[in-house]
């Protein structure tokens, strides 16, 4: 708990086995050969289209406070930097009510270069840029539905801090 009585999370640098519960992350060849990311993607409706957009994110300064959570329960989402330096994501297992564990948030700051595939079902904040404003490629399956993004509040804000 910090001074305000909020639950603290201290985010780390991102690696791919702390955050292969969650997703994959994608970073450049080093040498050749190319080295494929498809089998992180996943579209579990038949119905579904590919959706390919850009975003901006606005930097924040740590500590961060975490309101709301997302998930995409039948999609992956892939975020690959066009400009960014480092972000921070959150991501958190599911609860036995099925919401967000609060117990069970990871914070990781992903290093410049580095693209991130949340795998479908995963709870997660909206990312933050955290040197300055990033822009994303995003891909993902949408079908129109209600299935397609679920946001939820936290019963109890967040901190994650550095």
């Amino acid at each position: 708990m910090d001074s305000a009585g909020l639950m603290a999370v201290k985010a780390r640098i991102a690696d791919p086995v702390a955050f292969a519960p969650f997703g994959d992350l994608i970073a450049s060849p080093r040498s050749l050969p190319n080295i494929d990311f498809s089998g992180t993607l996943d579209n579990q409706r038949d119905a579904a289209r590919t959706t390919l957009y850009t975003t901006v994110v606005e930097p924040v300064a740590l500590p961060v406070r975490l309101e709301k959570m997302e998930r995409h329960r039948f999609s992956s989402q892939t975020f690959l930097p066009l400009e960014a330096s480092r972000y921070l994501v959150c991501v958190a297992s599911h609860g036995k009510d099925g919401q967000p564990d609060p117990a069970a948030l990871r914070a990781f700051i992903v290093p410049a270069g580095v693209g991130i595939t949340y795998r479908a079902n995963v709870w997660h904040h909206p990312m933050m840029a955290l040197d300055r404003r990033a822009s994303f490629a995003v891909v993902m399956w949408r079908d129109g539905s209600a299935g397609d993004e679920e946001f939820v509040d936290l019963a109890e804000p967040l901190r994650v801090e550095a």
